[in-house]
């Protein structure tokens, strides 16, 4: 259990409610399905309602410093079963890198190699007091791009399993480019929680509102979660 999920959770009946992707940037086809995930013929692009309304506070906030810059969406609501897959996925993608078969695993290597992919995956849980995170409808992914069109560099990719993945990595970079690198994440940042969003503290891309994380986050002992998950979410 992470520290987030001890959060108490009272749900608020918020629907999800389809982005309205005009006002964002997405990625054809989504990142996700085109590695397989079955999101069982309904869009990813979905959050809570008051999600929703809060990501275009941020979109607003981001064009009022930049206009044509767009908030990149690379991923929103994610069902259970999703959250399994890309857990499996990327268990495997370890597995290859390192030239290892599951067959082979010592205990001990295995869970290690576990461990570093739950750095950024939550856990596939079910259980009601502890769902991941996206599968609330309340967690969202993104990066930056920019008015012509190009993703800002972020000086590190969304899901990548290394310590680049930390928003502060670039916080004390002495090179032009690794300066920009934080500059971007701040913008990042400073739109979002302009907007009531809080950011995931191992994660540059991640940001919520409502869920168990951004209470844990805003620090705040009077606070509970008003987003669990999703009740149609099943197995």
């Amino acid at each position: 259990m992470k520290p987030y999920q001890k959060i108490r959770i009272l749900e608020c009946g918020e629907p999800l409610v389809p982005i309205p992707l005009d006002y964002f940037s997405v990625l054809s086809p989504h990142p996700y399905e085109k590695l397989g995930a079955n999101y069982r013929g309904k869009s990813p692009y979905y959050l809570r309602r008051g999600v929703v309304e809060a990501l275009l506070k941020a979109q607003t906030n981001l064009e009022k410093r930049y206009p044509r810059w767009r908030i990149l969406i690379f991923d929103a609501y994610r069902p259970v079963n999703v959250q399994q897959f890309m857990v499996d996925y990327t268990f495997s993608s370890v597995l290859n890198e390192q030239g290892l078969t599951a067959e082979n695993l010592s205990p001990e290597l295995e869970q290690e190699i576990w461990s570093q992919v739950y750095k950024i995956w939550a856990v596939p849980s079910y259980d009601l007091a502890t769902p991941p995170p996206h599968s609330t409808g309340a967690a969202v992914d993104l990066t930056l791009v920019d008015g012509e069109g190009n993703l800002v560099d972020m000086g590190g990719e969304i899901d990548e399993l290394s310590e680049r993945s930390y928003p502060d990595y670039y916080a004390q970079a002495k090179t032009k480019q690794e300066q920009m690198y934080c500059q971007n994440r701040e913008l990042l940042n400073q739109v979002m929680r302009k907007a009531g969003f809080q950011r995931h503290q191992g994660e540059w891309w991640h940001f919520s509102l409502g869920d168990q994380m951004w209470v844990f986050l805003e620090m705040d002992s009077s606070l509970v979660a008003r987003y669990g998950r999703v009740i149609d979410d099943v197995n």
